[in-house]
């Protein structure tokens, strides 16, 4: 298990005008965020500055995560017409708190792994567990498998949320690191449907 939770982030420095806001100036990165990482374009928030090497806080469609800033790209990227902005927000430098937060977190997820192996094997599930992280807000464990887009993806959402173990993302990976485009949803006892699916 790594210390930090790690997650990459490219900076883009430029003006994006889009209709809903033009002339609206934003810094743009790329982000590695989560312990299985993809690299990832994200916006910083208004009067924050980021630069190469700086741990930060993001804001993604999994949850809240750390991340780390890889370079700055501010004078190669620009706004394609019609193009959404990032989904990923860099939100902050971490605080004391957050960095306590870390560090409770890395704790944790060190004392689940095993545990979450053992329930894979009991429900015979063809899945290989490589990592595992919790959400900085802690709402959502993050569980990243060895496997292709298939449907114990979905019965181990399923058979988590029949064993009240809250909410989970199924986060399929490649034996070479990088990850399916689907990702992989469940919800425990507290949420609605279940299974795999962008």
């Amino acid at each position: 298990m790594s210390s930090i939770v790690e997650a990459s982030s490219a900076a883009v420095l430029n003006s994006v005008s889009t209709p809903e806001s033009p002339g609206t100036s934003a810094q743009v990165v790329l982000v590695r965020a989560g312990r299985m990482p993809e690299v990832e374009r994200a916006v910083v928030s208004e009067g924050l500055t980021v630069q190469r090497g700086d741990v930060v806080i993001l804001e993604t469609p999994r949850g809240p995560l750390t991340g780390r800033v890889l370079e700055d790209i501010s004078k190669t990227w620009r706004l394609v017409p019609h193009e959404a902005l990032p989904a990923i927000t860099v939100q902050r430098i971490p605080t004391k708190d957050d960095e306590v937060t870390i560090r409770e977190l890395e704790s944790l997820s060190a004392q689940e792994f095993m545990p979450w192996v053992m329930r894979i094997r009991s429900w015979d599930l063809d899945l290989e567990l490589v990592d595992l992280e919790k959400t900085l807000d802690r709402e959502k464990w993050i569980l990243y498998v060895l496997a292709g887009r298939g449907p114990d993806c979905t019965k181990l959402a399923l058979q988590a949320a029949a064993a009240g173990l809250g909410i989970i993302e199924v986060q399929p990976i490649q034996a070479a690191g990088t990850r399916p485009k689907e990702v992989s949803k469940g919800c425990g006892s507290s949420g609605g449907g279940c299974g795999c699916g962008s």
